[in-house]
């Protein structure tokens, strides 16, 4: 399946952060689940690195890359990732160019 760059629904956000305490900060990032679906989060991947358990890529996808900018830079999601222990968050906002099922 190829999509266009910028279409409806294929607009990713790719994040990168350790936290404190994985639980701890799960429980936050589940508070705060209907605050990103209503701002337009579609769906989300989190992972974990094999060797750095407290090392977290959360993968989401969006309705657009406003949306989800307007949502991760807002002073309440800064406020709820600095009490969710996150740190040294990495933002990469990205257009889908192709998607394939294998």
């Amino acid at each position: 399946m190829s999509a266009q760059p910028g279409a409806a629904g294929d607009s990713f956000v790719l994040i990168i952060h350790e936290v404190a305490d994985y639980v701890a900060w799960k429980a936050v990032f589940d508070d705060a689940a209907d605050m990103g679906k209503a701002a337009g989060a579609i769906d989300y991947q989190l992972l974990a690195y094999q060797d750095e358990a407290r090392r977290i890529v959360h993968f989401s996808r969006w309705t657009s890359l406003d949306a989800a900018r307007r949502f991760f830079e807002s002073a309440e999601l800064v406020e709820i990732r600095r009490v969710a222990g996150v740190r040294a968050p990495s933002f990469s906002y990205l257009n889908q160019i192709e998607a394939a099922r294998l």
